[in-house]
């Protein structure tokens, strides 16, 4: 197995290595994921995966979780569909900036994201390090931040569009999770920026040492807040792959963000994804 890094910041492509193989070798399993979490995000190309080896892959890293909106794949639980064709309209949920999940108390470990068919140009993936993200930030940004804490909501993203009773629905089934606004990577102990599109508001910014006088708090904590999300915007935190079919990505969903780039004409694009169930946030 070869290693290759593809930019400074952020992810490698592992070159001579099959992931059918090591959907039975739970060896290699463990040396992935060690570089997983040394790169944050890999990459493989022209992987022969059927979906039975993806799953059995992706179960070495934890149980499969099913998506509450988008669901699984009825013979392999666990496996999310996402297939766009000329048909479907853009659902402005994958073309953002955001980390999975975060909406649940336990986010993903991470996901398993194979390629079945792709544009011939545009669709990309992006990933953005938001260990670096933290890491770059001003000091007295890193220590203003240190003790905050934020939602994060399913109701104000995917339940956003539904009609109000399933809306409601959606948020009794999952209610807003909050987390730390700076994480600590189990793994690593990193300190990790983590803040997304999930994320809707501060809950313990109305303090004295932040706070004058009431009108101070919502622009304060909006504007804060805005800077924050904002970082993962910086080129210099991120990688983009161009996808070719058969290629997998697979990402560290604790200490990234990502972003599928629509920017490709109506054409067919089917990726499938194994989501990771992951650990409580602290």
């Amino acid at each position: 197995m070869q290693v290759h890094p593809v930019t400074c910041a952020i992810g490698a492509e592992l070159r001579h290595v099959s992931l059918a193989e090591a959907s039975r070798d739970a060896g290699l399993a463990a040396e992935i994921r060690a570089l997983l979490v040394q790169h944050k995000v890999l990459f493989f190309r022209q992987q022969e995966l059927t979906r039975a080896e993806h799953v059995t892959f992706a179960r070495h890293f934890g149980e499969l979780e099913d998506h509450p909106v988008v669901g699984s794949d009825p013979e392999h639980p666990g496996l999310v569909r996402i297939y766009k064709n000329p048909e479907t309209p853009v659902d402005r949920y994958e073309n953002s900036w955001h980390t999975d999940a975060t909406w649940r108390e336990k986010p993903p470990f991470g996901c398993v994201l194979r390629c079945v068919e792709c544009p011939p140009v545009g669709g990309d993936t992006m990933w953005a390090n938001m260990v670096l993200a933290f890491e770059k930030l001003p000091a007295h940004i890193q220590q203003q931040i240190a003790g905050l804490r934020a939602r994060h909501s399913i109701e104000a993203t995917f339940g956003a569009a539904m009609p109000t009773e399933k809306r409601l629905a959606l948020k009794a089934q999952y209610p807003d999770a909050e987390h730390p606004v700076v994480r600590t990577h189990p793994d690593t102990g990193e300190k990790i920026l983590f803040v997304n599109g999930f994320t809707t508001h501060f809950t313990n910014f109305h303090t004295p040492a932040n706070v004058r006088y009431g009108q101070d708090y919502q622009p304060g904590a909006a504007m804060l807040l805005a800077y924050l999300v904002s970082q993962v915007q910086i080129p210099e935190y991120q990688v983009r792959w161009r996808w070719q079919p058969g290629d997998v990505a697979m990402w560290d969903n604790r200490s990234t963000q990502h972003y599928a780039v629509m920017d490709y004409p109506p054409c067919h694009r089917k990726m499938e994804r194994a989501g990771i169930v992951g650990e409580a946030v602290f």
